[in-house]
């Protein structure tokens, strides 16, 4: 995945990512090229461009309003763009959509079922839209359904909880055995063992060689599946990398959270600190609480910090989540107006 970026940002990012030094395909299979999208006169998605390679899961991060939607909605030919191209599979997004359709598959955010009829019924339809021989269709559609643990159900999908409808979603978007699979919040509303399930099934998927585009709100989620993440904000892209390259040039350091037992072990404590020359920030909390970044890492907290505090309550060293560095280069949660 190589990604072009704005002025300071690009050049922070660019100089420190090789595009042909990973272990997936050199092979580009989505390249997007000064994606516009306006509503009105506003520009929902302005001037992106992107490559992603065959074979890896791709997250496209962003507070709501940041343009990721518009821009999916783009790449499965939902939405027209209003300037720019991309070529997805080797097939022009603005002249042919109708031979991109075929090869993508999409679970969508709000699931899209037909309640009146069963999950296998669901699934067999969706098949036979796309051609596919009836024997490998039922086979595979149990296969499936399997996987999801809503195999065998007989009463129609109307009655499935919510998270046994996502599950049943992403079974009728796999399929047709899509190249290019785009998934929307595919956790979204599961409990922690569904979720679970998700994650291996999707971990399972990318062996096959199967690209991924994921959006979602579960930075965990992101952090977990994702090869490299694009972090869009106010309709551009403002990051990319991988999860340990992100944290690694965060500016933010590593982060040590401090707890006193006293007032004058907390005022002791601040006053120390304060003193250390690789501490970035401190910030004062409740409850006789310090968050601290400092650059240096463990040599600075064994030579400096640990050597300073003279009595504390408890100490909790992290380095930056990508969630810290997501509201450090936004400044806005991912649900976030």
């Amino acid at each position: 995945m190589n990604v072009s970026l704005k002025e300071d940002v690009q050049k922070k990012y660019s100089d420190s990512y090789q595009f042909n030094n990973n272990k997936y395909s050199n092979e580009i299979i989505i390249e997007v090229d000064g994606l516009e999208k306006s509503f009105d006169g506003f520009k929902a998605v302005d001037g992106i461009s992107l490559q992603v390679q065959k074979g890896e899961l791709f997250s496209l991060l962003g507070p709501n309003g940041a343009g990721k939607s518009t821009t999916i909605k783009m790449l499965t030919t939902v939405l027209k763009p209003s300037n720019g191209d991309a070529l997805i599979n080797n097939h022009s997004l603005i002249k042919q959509k109708n031979k991109i359709k075929p090869f993508i598959g999409v679970c969508p955010q709000d699931n899209v079922i037909f309640e009146a009829l069963t999950a296998e019924d669901n699934v067999l339809f969706v098949g036979r839209m796309h051609g596919m021989d009836e024997t490998e269709l039922k086979a595979r559609t149990k296969y499936l359904l399997e996987q999801m643990n809503i195999a065998g159900r007989k009463k129609a999908s109307k009655s499935f909880s919510g998270g046994m409808k996502r599950r049943l979603n992403l079974v009728m978007s796999l399929i047709h055995k899509p190249k290019i699979l785009f998934l929307d919040e595919p956790s979204a509303g599961l409990d922690p063992q569904a979720r679970r399930l998700v994650w291996d099934f999707i971990k399972e998927l990318k062996k096959t060689g199967m690209t991924i585009i994921l959006t979602t709100h579960d930075m965990i989620e992101a952090d977990v599946l994702s090869d490299h993440i694009a972090i869009m904000d106010h309709g551009k892209i403002i990051a990319f990398g991988t999860s340990e390259e992100m944290k690694k040039d965060s500016t933010n350091g590593n982060i040590l959270e401090i707890t006193f037992h006293s007032e004058e072990e907390y005022a002791n404590g601040l006053n120390e600190l304060k003193q250390i020359e690789n501490i970035h920030e401190i910030k004062e909390k409740d409850n006789y609480k310090l968050v601290v970044t400092f650059t240096g890492g463990i040599t600075t907290f064994k030579r400096e910090i640990i050597t300073r505090l003279e009595a504390f309550k408890t100490l909790h060293f992290r380095e930056d989540s990508l969630e810290d560095i997501f509201l450090k280069l936004t400044g806005r949660g991912l649900r976030d107006n």
